[in-house]
């Protein structure tokens, strides 16, 4: 490999010589070789965003040329479109402060940029951070990633499932089964009742996740060091979270108060929670579709899932409900990541967090599976879901909780007598009623209607 020499404050460095980044990424780069994550690539797009909206804002404000706002822009615009990732090989496990990660982008940005220009126009630090300090531009990028992808990749997602589901209820109206509490057999419930429960789990959760944006389209740059602003032109942070909003075409604003914007990761917190939120919810949704389609034979079986792959080794024939597990596993990982992110966001030190490379780490990884899990479940599972019929009428009448139909007409007492005899003698609920002398028969069959008991209140 051929190297060229890069210089900092503190020295030489060897750098690879097809690379663009300098002595700063250089040291963390050798310094923290540890564990195989590498800093997100939402966040390496989320600092392109910010070092051109911070160049545009200085620009305007009379502290950056011309020429070195088309520098900055165009390099920019690479790191943005992804062509420079191979750029940023920098470890999550670095300064808390995110600030290597900072320099790394200052580097690339100017060295692409003085590489194509065939001049050396642009440096790290006095250009392409003007105004800037890592301790508010990491918090910034964080703010922006995390905006981008629940906007852009995690709420379309969980729109989808909501669809499916939708079409699900109406094609399954009508159709009565037994309902379920404590794992026991319990009163009818209409399969599209049960389905719109999942339904609304999803908007609900959508609802919450996107309440949770408002904190996160507050912007920390401006503060720089310690959030007094130092080095940084008047008014330059509401510029650049106008330059941010209309680079990204989404809605960002400068935070009201930069020391909270530096040292608090509420908003992140908050979001996650959200975010985690959903995740419990998959969780009990991926489990409900894995209990019905329990069997083939010796379960619940009450519906039809689709058959993706074979599921075993040595059972020939077995196939099992990979997607539901896949949903699950993507959940617990979630609310692993919800206390780590928590843990972090505790351990705020005077002016400034320096655990918010973990943090966001977790948080993208977070809405980047979450995303993907209900996108998969959607197509692979979800959306080829189809009832039972045979068996949920079965399960429906073999329940011994429809006699709770007979509670307004033989009373609490006298209907749990007829379930145990029914039980314990393995006869109808008829037989049991007719049989301790509760009901005649043909007062049984007046008021005993399975079906209506899943719609009370109908008309």
């Amino acid at each position: 490999m051929e190297y060229r020499i890069e210089k900092d404050t503190m020295g030489e460095m060897k750098v690879p010589a097809d690379k663009y980044w300098g002595a700063q990424t250089q040291r963390s780069f050798e310094n923290f070789k540890i564990g195989v994550e590498k800093m997100p690539v939402e966040i390496v797009r989320a600092f392109g965003i910010l070092k051109k909206s911070a160049a545009l804002a200085n620009f305007e404000l009379g502290k950056l040329t011309e020429e070195k706002l088309n520098a900055i822009c165009m390099s920019a615009d690479k790191v943005i479109s992804g062509r420079l990732n191979d750029n940023f090989p920098l470890a999550v496990w670095q300064t808390g402060s995110g600030t290597q990660s900072n320099m790394n982008t200052n580097e690339v940005i100017a060295n692409y940029a003085n590489s194509v220009l065939g001049k050396k126009i642009l440096h790290p630090n006095d250009d392409v951070n003007k105004s800037q300090s890592s301790n508010d531009t990491f918090p910034t990028a964080m703010h922006i990633s995390a905006v981008i992808a629940i906007e852009d990749k995690l709420l379309p997602a969980i729109k989808q499932l909501i669809m499916t589901f939708l079409r699900l209820e109406r094609e399954n109206e009508g159709i009565v089964k037994s309902g379920r509490t404590h794992l026991q057999d319990a009163v009818p419930i209409a399969f599209s009742q049960e389905i719109s429960g999942w339904r609304n789990m999803l908007e609900i959760d959508c609802k919450n996740i996107v309440e949770s944006l408002e904190g996160l389209r507050a912007l920390a740059l401006g503060g720089t060091a310690v959030g007094t602003g130092l080095n940084a032109p008047k008014g330059f942070d509401e510029l650049v979270a106008k330059k941010v909003s209309e680079i990204t075409g989404k809605r960002f604003y400068t935070a009201e108060n930069k020391f909270q914007a530096l040292t608090s990761k509420n908003q992140i917190v908050y979001a996650h929670g959200a975010i985690k939120a959903l995740a419990c919810d998959m969780m009990k949704i991926a489990n409900d579709v894995r209990w019905l389609a329990s069997g083939p034979r010796d379960g619940l079986g009450e519906i039809f899932i689709p058959e993706n792959e074979p599921g075993s080794s040595i059972m020939p024939g077995k196939v099992n409900p990979t997607q539901c597990e896949a949903v699950t596993m993507v959940a617990v990982q979630v609310m692993g990541a919800d206390a780590t992110i928590g843990f972090a966001a505790s351990q705020g030190n005077f002016e400034l967090n320096v655990f918010m490379p973990v943090i966001i780490h977790n948080f993208l990884q977070s809405v980047r599976n979450v995303a993907d899990a209900i996108v998969s479940f959607d197509i692979h599972c979800a959306s080829g879901i189809k009832a039972n019929k045979e068996k949920m009428n079965h399960n429906l009448y073999n329940s011994l909780m429809l006699v709770t139909a007979l509670n307004p007409y033989i009373g609490y007492e006298n209907s749990a007598k007829t379930a145990k005899k029914a039980h314990k003698e393995n006869i109808s609920l008829k037989e049991a009623c007719v049989a301790l002398g509760f009901l005649t028969e043909s007062e049984f069959d007046k008021v005993f209607h399975p079906e209506e008991m899943a719609f009370p209140h109908k008309d």
